[in-house]
């Protein structure tokens, strides 16, 4: 990979080298860009690219959060990333009962072909990569993209980004989930065996620590849960007869950025080798691409204060900083406001500067892995590494991650964790700056607060009103049938949802007839 700049430096003038270490490094560390990849998946790291700029967006309309991502790029930032709504999330049209007060809240409003094609107007989505943060329609949404992609003149082939497309911590941290573990897997095994052939530079799942570690995980169950339902991913790929060389590629991770700076490090690095050790060893996988843990991180939001908002700013620095120091491929940072509200214009950009200035000031992109042979570091990560093994040896022994889940042994062990961290942090144990000490220091400036406008779900309702009269009624009550029939079969469902909504079937209409083969999940947990 070519360098970034000819020369690396510091300011008095000594030469930075791209990587230090002995020249016969042990074997659990290993050089960057081989096996087991503990230094980082690339030989050159930063110093041959940054990484991937991505700040998490979307609000309200399809229009307002193209205005977003449109100042965002302009700011700099180098990747789409799509906050969707609730109703999104579960597969709601705006015009359902369900959807009621929901409207744009969280996330941008999505339900049609028009509502994707107006999200990225004027962004041509063969030179950006985008990050969507769906998972129970995951693959609805990703024929939705498709679909604008194609109205663009972009080949499918061409396209860069990333579905979130993790059912498993929906049933485990977070609720959005839609469809029974079994009908939930298909889809995603559809996903995986769809994008191979058709959408190849495509991640199609990110499997995320991110909210296990916010439902309250300590930094070892982040590591050890998302792997296990990593595992439990390539297994059901493996059982839908797909070979884990043609598909292993293309699986990517999201993990949380915490406030304890070494151990966020460690856990980064020692997450990546185990999964290196997995899937060579269990899985036998034999392409190293297979082996490389590709992950995108995002602060942690669970972190930030409604109270003296402005630390969230020193928060946010120095956990963006583990997770560069770490290696991670792309990164959001948290805005200072988003204890309080969805991030305003302001505080979104003080949050990308806060990466920009990592990147171009501080000097740690200009050699690879510059903490390797710490003994602190080293000791956290070959203990988080130990501690993770341990859970995973564990689940495995209840039958796998499905069935931990069933149990509700994961649920168990987060939730006496966040117990645990909440004990502390009452009882003054556990320092939370601004909230349980140093409270003082008299009136802090207002904070600005981004409003979501109520009567955008009025306008949403009547829209998606008119986008039904437009469309062939005919034409949409036959691609329904065909969803149905698909759905009851074996076939890859991706060409007919991209087909379906390319004739007009919205989001909710496709995800109500899939309710109706496969039913709703009901926790028995």
């Amino acid at each position: 990979m070519k360098e970034r700049k000819e020369r690396f430096e510091t300011s008095s003038g000594i030469p930075l080298d791209r990587v230090y270490g002995p020249a016969e490094p042990p074997e659990a560390l290993g050089r960057p860009g081989e096996h087991p990849y503990t230094r980082g998946i690339q030989p050159t790291m930063y110093r041959g690219r940054l990484w991937t700029m991505r700040q998490y967006a979307g609000f309200a309309t399809a229009e307002e959060s193209n205005l977003r991502y449109k100042f965002l790029l302009e700011k700099g930032q180098t990747g789409l990333s799509v906050a969707f709504d609730l109703p999104t999330q579960i597969g709601y049209d705006p015009d359902d009962p369900h959807a009621l007060g929901e409207v744009g809240r969280v996330g941008v409003s999505i339900a049609t072909l028009d509502d994707m094609a107006r999200l990225f107007d004027g962004i041509p989505l063969d030179q950006v990569s985008t990050s969507m943060t769906i998972n129970a329609p995951a693959a609805i949404l990703l024929a939705l993209y498709i679909a604008v992609a194609k109205r663009q003149g972009v080949e499918p082939k061409s396209l860069r980004g990333t579905i979130q497309n993790d059912i498993l911590k929906e049933y485990i941290a977070r609720g959005t989930y839609i469809f029974p573990p079994g009908p939930s897997m298909r889809l995603i095994t559809d996903v995986f065996r769809y994008c191979q052939a058709e959408v190849p530079l495509w991640n199609t799942i990110s499997i995320s620590g991110y909210h296990i570690r916010e439902a309250g995980s300590t930094a070892a169950q982040e590591i050890a849960f998302t792997l296990a339902n990593a595992i439990a991913y390539v297994e059901a790929a493996l059982r839908a007869g797909l070979e884990v060389d043609a598909f292993a590629p293309q699986l990517s991770f999201f993990f949380n950025a915490h406030n304890e700076f070494l151990e966020e490090v460690a856990k980064f690095r020692a997450a990546r080798r185990l999964w290196a050790r997995l899937m060579r060893e269990r899985f036998k996988a034999q392409d190293p691409k297979s082996w490389m843990l590709r992950f995108h991180t995002q602060t942690g939001g669970s972190t930030l204060t409604a109270q003296q908002p402005e630390n969230n700013v020193v928060r946010v620095t120095l956990q963006a900083l583990a997770a560069v120091l770490g290696g991670t491929q792309s990164l959001h940072t948290n805005s200072l406001d988003e204890a309080l509200g969805l991030p305003t214009e302001r505080a979104a950009q003080i949050a990308l500067r806060t990466q920009q200035i990592i990147a171009h000031e501080s000097g740690v992109a200009d050699t690879v892995d510059p903490l390797a042979g710490s003994y602190a570091v080293e000791a956290l990560t070959d203990a988080l590494e130990a501690r993770a093994l341990e859970y995973i040896t564990r689940i495995d022994t209840l039958g796998g991650a499905l069935k931990a889940i069933e149990l509700g042994y994961v649920q168990n062990e987060i939730q006496d964790a966040a117990y645990r961290y909440q004990q502390a942090v009452d009882s003054g144990a556990q320092t939370v700056v601004g909230v349980n000490a140093f409270q003082g220091g008299g009136a802090a400036a207002p904070v600005e607060i981004q409003r979501i406008d109520p009567a955008i779900e009025a306008a949403a309702r009547a829209r998606i009103a008119t986008y039904r009269t437009g469309r062939d009624a005919v034409r949409a009550a036959e691609m329904r049938a065909q969803i149905e029939a698909a759905a009851r079969g074996a076939d890859n469902l991706m060409p007919v949802f991209i087909a379906a909504v390319e004739a007009g079937l919205t989001l909710g209409e496709i995800a109500h007839t899939l309710r109706g083969v496969w039913g709703e999940y009901q926790p028995t947990f």
